[in-house]
């Protein structure tokens, strides 16, 4: 329990220890974005590190402390991140695919089969899209490209959309936090801020639970 509540703490006052980071490792703050964003997106078994928290998050702190964090360098810093993380999850699904998919922790898959089979939900229904629209939706952000490498999807189409997703996904949300981040309601209220962006971003896998749970029965 303890473990849980600390990575709640993170998750809720991202921009305090953001500001941390900031104050501790200075320019070394760019580089430990960098990882945490490109891990995020680029590792099979990491869903749950924060991405679209994270980029607010980088972008409000690049409005208040502009000396130490240049909005631009972390928004080009990041995009790459976003693009070569998925790119390298791809990869992880097309050459290691069926053996990740098999990992076993404590006698369970480390990859939970739900959580393949609505990221092939959302395949079934976006098309090579999902890879765009992923980016904004937590876990399938990451299970989609490596279910992309699984399903040897067209690498050339991959990489467009991969490249696309990235750049609206990291411009967006980082600079939705620089412009918001200095208005008082936001700042003061960072933690609820957060709770938004996590409930907007898990409505898309919500609806896909209520639609397969309600709607899709009826019809069959």
């Amino acid at each position: 329990m303890e473990i849980i509540s600390q990575i709640l703490d993170f998750f809720l006052h991202l921009d305090q220890h953001l500001a941390a980071i900031i104050a501790d490792y200075g320019t070394l703050t760019y580089a430990i974005l960098f990882l945490i964003i490109f891990v995020e997106t680029g590792v099979v078994f990491m869903p749950f590190l924060p991405g679209d928290s994270l980029l607010f998050a980088a972008g409000m702190l690049a409005a208040q402390y502009p000396d130490s964090l240049n909005v631009w360098l972390v928004i080009a810093l990041l995009i790459i991140a976003a693009i070569l993380g998925d790119t390298t999850n791809y990869f992880i699904g097309r050459f290691f695919g069926e053996k990740v998919l098999h990992v076993k922790i404590f006698g369970k898959n480390f990859i939970k089969p739900e959580h393949i089979e609505k990221t092939h939900g959302f395949y079934d229904k976006y098309g090579p899209a999902t890879i765009v629209i992923a980016r904004f939706v937590p876990i399938v952000r990451t299970l989609a490209p490596f279910v992309g490498g699984v399903g040897h999807m067209n690498y050339r189409i991959f990489i467009t959309y991969n490249v696309v997703g990235g750049l609206i996904w990291v411009i967006g949300l980082t600079l939705a936090g620089y412009f918001l981040g200095n208005i008082d309601i936001v700042r003061n209220n960072f933690e609820k801020v957060i709770l938004l962006i996590i409930f907007i971003s898990v409505l898309p896998m919500v609806w896909q639970f209520v639609k397969a749970k309600f709607f899709d029965t009826k019809t069959t």
